[in-house]
């Protein structure tokens, strides 16, 4: 009969109680207990007995097994040793204070991508920043270039035949897909975490202040990302990199204020980061698309509105010559819809300078579109 112990548990026997095929149990008492000890012990003495390792006279080989930890192509395990050597631990040194995140190799000459975020107090204040491997060596590390609109930096450091990231391809990554997060969390490097992609084409803003905030076009990942994973990969199921992780949701004041994950990660694709970080190296700066006008950030309305001031509509920019007027509502780009100012700038950004977009945008109650053609940032 189950009985409840003094902490509430049940009790249903002593921990020996093995289950029969029928699923009943089968109990063994104290005395065969006693019993299998007393024998254990018989056999032992005639071992030790024995000079020759011989049982009861006879010679016995006793042969010693290893067991083998299979880790196949395309296990977490094998994945994780195979990325581990390209991702790197940042430290940014500010006059006050610092911060630390993570970055990985993207060109075997030493070219490292991480988030603006990460470096950006140490490169205002006049500081220096640090990148320590994965086995451990450190460099002292160069700013190639870095973009507060798309939160990416890229660093160098003089090293050589340097192991880096394959790139793979974000536009294929579907709801659902295992992914993998690499980076230092709290100052842990090396700390690889599992999930999924729990959605795509998140409007995301980061960013310490209102001249460096970036409004990211992300893909969501339920794979725990914490302070300090910021610059790190998110990788597929081949290793290959599909994101730079960089901002996480959690719970304000409101819910008790827990700062770490939650199971709500962003990551910038890796699409979007590659044309960026191309831009940092060859430039040292980075353009993003525009479509020439100004967006009321206090708009509540569903859509995003086109400010009604002087500065509204751009002279000679692509809105302009598209027809659009201060005040007019977007509704959608390119069939996707826009409900807030927030997902207007990301869906934007999502696309490149020179590209032709479709933007529905209502005006007096009466919807249209129009097609336009957007221009590089100043």
């Amino acid at each position: 009969m189950s009985t409840l112990n003094n902490n509430g548990y049940r009790n249903d026997g002593p921990w020996w109680i093995a289950p029969s095929k029928n699923g009943l149990g089968r109990s063994v008492s104290l005395r065969t207990v006693a019993l299998v000890a007393l024998v254990a012990g018989v056999v032992g003495g005639v071992f030790g007995a024995s000079s020759n390792g011989s049982l009861f006279g006879r010679s016995a080989n006793l042969v010693k097994s290893t067991s083998v930890v299979e880790r196949p192509a395309g296990s977490v395990a094998e994945i994780a040793q195979r990325v581990l050597p390209s991702v790197v631990s940042i430290e940014a040194r500010a006059t006050r204070g610092g911060s630390t995140g993570s970055g990985f190799i993207i060109d075997s000459t030493g070219y490292i991508l991480t988030n603006n975020h990460v470096i950006a107090n140490a490169v205002t204040s006049g500081g220096d920043i640090s990148v320590r491997l994965n086995d451990g060596t450190s460099y002292n590390a160069q700013v190639i270039g870095r973009d507060g609109a798309y939160d990416l930096a890229v660093l160098k450091i003089r090293a050589a035949n340097l192991k880096a990231l394959q790139f793979g391809d974000s536009d294929n990554v579907a709801v659902g897909d295992s992914v993998i997060a690499i980076g230092s969390p709290l100052g842990l490097s090396g700390t690889v975490t599992l999930g999924i992609i729990s959605a795509k084409d998140r409007a995301v803003t980061a960013g310490e202040g209102n001249s460096e905030n970036s409004y990211i076009n992300a893909l969501q990942t339920d794979a725990a990302i914490n302070p300090g994973n910021s610059g790190g990969p998110l990788v597929n199921a081949t290793g290959a990199v599909i994101g730079v992780n960089s901002a996480i949701a959690s719970l304000g004041s409101t819910f008790g204020g827990q700062a770490g994950s939650i199971g709500l990660g962003f990551a910038i694709p890796i699409n979007q980061a590659r044309k960026t970080a191309d831009q940092l190296i060859k430039n040292g700066s980075a353009q993003y698309p525009v479509m020439g006008i100004s967006v009321d950030m206090t708009y509540s309305g569903d859509g995003a509105q086109i400010a009604k001031s002087s500065n509204g509509i751009l002279k000679g920019g692509p809105a302009a010559a598209a027809g659009l007027q201060a005040g007019d509502i977007i509704t959608e780009i390119d069939g996707r819809a826009v409900t807030s100012p927030e997902e207007l700038i990301v869906a934007v950004r999502s696309h490149s300078v020179g590209e032709k977009i479709s933007v529905t945008y209502k005006r007096n109650g009466v919807s249209k579109t129009i097609t336009l053609t957007l221009a590089a940032s100043k």
